[in-house]
């Protein structure tokens, strides 16, 4: 059975795509076959993290949505990149990205493309990969592409900052999820400045939305200067942002 994890913010900037596929590498390190697939399709960028440029991304989600290539064909095998990490026997982590391309992005904007299938996607890959966890970097804000994945959600993390326009943003979000019942719901604050004390952040965050929150991560200038050059938590370990994801991977990996 597949845990469907979806990565989630009303808002863009939040971080969401580099907290997706770190989250989904730290999974992978608990011993779990992972895949990361990126449904924003019309501001794709997750693949930048994975070290993949325009021309090296080979088939994607896009061909996938229009027939051309099985959803599997999609997938790349990243396994390697979880390097400098201790790879357990049995790990394995896949990307499934989407069309960096202008005149593919401009294709999708104007022709749109099927959401039913893009479900049957979901399905299909877990399947194929035998995965034990799909993690799902979706297009910010409320649109029938999310709604989609909150509804099919094993596990929704909503990711905020610490701004009023993303406090009203995720209300509206948890409220949408709740009526959606999904099973699982994080919060998880990102970009946190230091001097904001983080532990009396997450019990305020928690009581405000009556939710769960699954971490308060730092504003961290470290991982602004690795400009999505790679996956900062396996590369920077150490740092507080980095042990903060690990811990919400371990425990989500704990699911299955």
């Amino acid at each position: 059975m597949t845990t469907l994890v979806s990565i989630h913010s009303f808002r863009g900037g939040t971080g969401k795509s580099n907290t997706a596929a770190n989250l989904a590498a730290q999974i992978a390190l608990t011993g779990a076959r992972v895949a990361v697939i990126d449904t924003d399709i019309q501001s794709p960028g997750i693949h930048v993290l994975f070290g993949f440029d325009e021309e090296g991304l080979g088939t994607t989600l896009n061909d996938y949505l229009h027939g051309t290539a099985t959803i599997a064909e999609a997938a790349h095998d990243v396994t390697d990149r979880l390097a400098p990490a201790d790879v357990p026997e049995g790990a394995a982590l896949y990307l499934v990205p989407s069309n960096i391309k202008a005149s593919e992005i401009a294709r999708i904007l104007r022709e749109g493309y099927d959401v039913g299938r893009l479900n049957d996607g979901f399905r299909e890959l877990s399947s194929a990969l035998d995965l034990d966890f799909l993690i799902v970097d979706t297009h910010p804000g409320l649109n029938e592409e999310t709604l989609l994945s909150i509804t099919v959600s094993d596990v929704l993390i909503l990711l905020m900052r610490p701004d009023k326009q993303d406090f009203q943003g995720t209300a509206v979000t948890v409220d949408v999820a709740r009526r959606l019942d999904v099973p699982q719901l994080l919060l998880l604050v990102n970009k946190v400045p230091s001097s904001v004390d983080r532990e009396t952040l997450g019990r305020d965050v928690a009581a405000a939305y009556d939710s769960e929150v699954g971490g308060v991560l730092p504003l961290s200038e470290a991982v602004v200067e690795n400009s999505s050059g790679s996956l900062f938590s396996l590369t920077s370990p150490d740092e507080d942002w980095s042990i903060t994801l690990a811990a919400l991977a371990s425990r989500i990996a704990g699911r299955s």
